[in-house]
């Protein structure tokens, strides 16, 4: 896949969304370019475009249909009510006490959203302004849904630059900071998350300053670090304090 820095465009397929587009465009120093005259040789690029109500992130095969964006609704299996059960494996890595949590490595915001909605009060950062910009539509959206409306709930904060160099200025740690980052893959991913987690490898690579995001981490929470991992890896911070095992990942805490 042709890298986002490389060749990258803000699409657009009619004058409702030429505003919002005109001011993506604008942020990221993406061409902005209609859809129908899309030229052949950025059809190997990717694309952001306002379509559906949200922000989608495009390649030529879902020009027309499709898109990938931050889905802010549960993901099955997890319950709908709010605050959800901290049952889970995240959940108790986490600790169940724990009021607030920062997502360091945020992503697709999918851990940061199953925390909002187990009630946690949740910072992210993320560091790409392309996945930031789709993570953002996700976090608007998410407002807008009447649960949150009727519960006056803060959507997550989003701070978008170096997660290294944000948690050395942060004005109030965290209880929790819970970072999971890009480990090279030792195996074939699933049909389900092959595509999503592709182009965020593609964005971002792997996390070679694994081990500098953990001291940073360390030492601006105020209570513990969480580091999710796929099952192959050594721990990123030496031995943790616990661990909680899942079928292909684990969640290694570190206690201070």
């Amino acid at each position: 896949m042709v890298g986002f820095s490389d060749k990258g465009a803000v699409v657009y397929a009619d004058d409702s969304v030429l505003s919002a587009s005109q001011a993506l465009s604008e942020r990221l120093a993406w061409p902005l370019v209609a859809l129908s005259e899309l030229p052949a040789e950025l059809l190997q690029g990717c694309f952001l475009c306002y379509r559906d109500g949200c922000l989608k992130l495009l390649d030529k095969q879902t020009l027309k249909k499709g898109g990938l964006i931050v889905e802010i609704d549960p993901r099955p299996g997890e319950q709908h009510s709010y605050p959800a059960p901290k049952k889970d494996l995240l959940a108790q890595a986490i600790g169940k006490k724990t009021k607030t949590v920062l997502d360091a490595t945020t992503g697709w915001a999918q851990d940061s959203l199953a925390l909002f909605r187990m009630g946690y009060e949740v910072q992210c950062i993320e560091r790409s302004p392309v996945m930031a910009e789709l993570i953002q539509d996700g976090f608007s959206r998410l407002a807008q849904k009447e649960w949150v409306l009727n519960r006056q709930l803060q959507p997550p904060r989003l701070l978008v630059g170096n997660a290294i160099e944000l948690l050395a200025g942060l004005s109030e740690a965290p209880e929790c900071i819970y970072l999971d980052p890009m480990f090279p893959p030792k195996r074939k991913q699933t049909a389900a998350t092959r595509k999503s987690m592709a182009i965020l490898r593609d964005i971002l690579g792997d996390d070679l300053d694994r081990a500098d995001l953990f001291a940073a981490a360390w030492q601006a929470a105020a209570k513990r670090v969480v580091v999710k991992s796929p099952d192959y890896a050594e721990p990123l911070g030496g031995k943790p304090s616990e661990s909680y095992q899942g079928k292909l990942l684990r969640y290694d805490v570190y206690l201070k």
